[in-house]
């Protein structure tokens, strides 16, 4: 009897199992394999008699389960013994707890979760990357690698196409002081009927990536170009604290050939560049590039026909031969005197 028991808990386990959570459980409780019991809680605050149900279905007492006044207690906790628990007074469900069982499994959290931040500001974001967790949440903080209650558990996520979830977290690290503190990022996921527990720690400036800059302006300064780059938008201010190192990559007009510079000043006969940023201090990861931006040949106004003129440069001509009459007209003598 108590073999077809437990073959009959398996296969209710099985189906349980095999049904995604819509949302992380309030009330769970983990244990490890084949621990020897666990006492689950009735939240009733009203005293009295009351039943329990596994997956709602009524509980067959026997070897396995004990109740104690109100509470469960299950003994040798395995596979088949995961799932729902509910307790109930007549129709009325009184209250229900997960039991969950922490998976054994040797899963690296390097792996399974990267971290990244923009700047040195309050927040960051960090990205789950096994598909195979329905639920997850992630938690700041020691109080959250030890499991304590008053741990801020963040389980709003944006899913990516890829199935990644990426999550939105903060940290009350100062910018402006000397960095000698770690972030502790603790994950809970759940593969229904097991869950994974794991802890990542490291350093804000360890996962700082600036945004790609902007490209504002190239000025030819004799032969040689002066292009100046600004820090992305959502770069740390002010600038002169939180400075950021440009990398300039060129392609030069005649050949092709490309080349790249930690100077403003790069070679004036290019045919496009493109820039990155990254914080010089604590040499942290380059940013993304930026897109391509053309640049254009010096406008040589003399000996050129409007149709001969490019389109950019045909204003600045036009300017220029302004300037020039203009000045002939101061310099020459006032046929009126």
């Amino acid at each position: 009897q108590m073999v077809l028991s437990w073959i009959a808990a398996f296969l209710l386990i099985s189906i349980t199992a095999s049904q995604e959570l819509t949302h992380f459980p309030e009330h769970f409780v983990v244990v490890r394999r084949n621990e020897n019991s666990v006492t689950l809680p009735c939240d009733s605050a009203i005293a009295g008699p009351v039943t329990w149900k596994m997956n709602d279905e009524d509980l067959d007492f026997d070897y396995f389960y004990e109740q104690k006044d109100q509470n469960l207690s299950v003994k040798e906790v395995d596979t088949p013994l995961l799932g729902e628990y509910s307790c109930w007074r007549g129709e009325t469900k009184l209250s229900s707890t997960l039991l969950l069982q922490e998976t054994e499994e040797g899963e690296d959290i390097d792996a399974l979760l990267t971290c990244h931040a923009v700047s040195y500001d309050c927040s960051f974001n960090c990205t789950w990357t096994d598909s195979r967790y329905k639920m997850v949440r992630l938690g700041v903080g020691p109080e959250c690698s030890e499991g304590q209650t008053s741990c801020q558990w963040v389980s709003k996520y944006r899913q990516t196409e890829n199935e990644k979830l990426t999550f939105e977290l903060s940290h009350n690290i100062s910018p402006y002081a000397e960095e000698n503190t770690t972030l502790e990022v603790t994950a809970e996921a759940i593969d229904n009927p097991f869950l994974l527990r794991r802890t990542k720690v490291f350093y804000l400036r360890e996962i700082v990536v600036p945004e790609s800059p902007e490209i504002v302006s190239s000025q030819v300064v004799g032969q040689k170009l002066n292009v100046t780059i600004k820090p992305p938008s959502s770069w740390s201010t002010p600038h002169s604290f939180f400075s950021l190192e440009h990398e300039i990559e060129y392609v030069y007009r005649d050949d092709g050939r490309a080349e790249r510079s930690l100077s403003s000043l790069i070679p004036k006969k290019i045919s496009k560049l493109r820039a990155r940023s990254r914080d010089p201090l604590v040499f942290s990861s380059w940013s993304q590039w930026t897109h391509w931006k053309n640049v254009r040949k010096s406008c040589r106004c003399k000996k050129k026909t409007k149709s001969e003129l490019p389109s950019q440069c045909l204003e600045h001509c036009k300017k220029k031969k302004g300037q020039r009459r203009r000045k002939k007209a101061k310099k020459s003598p006032n046929p009126g005197k």
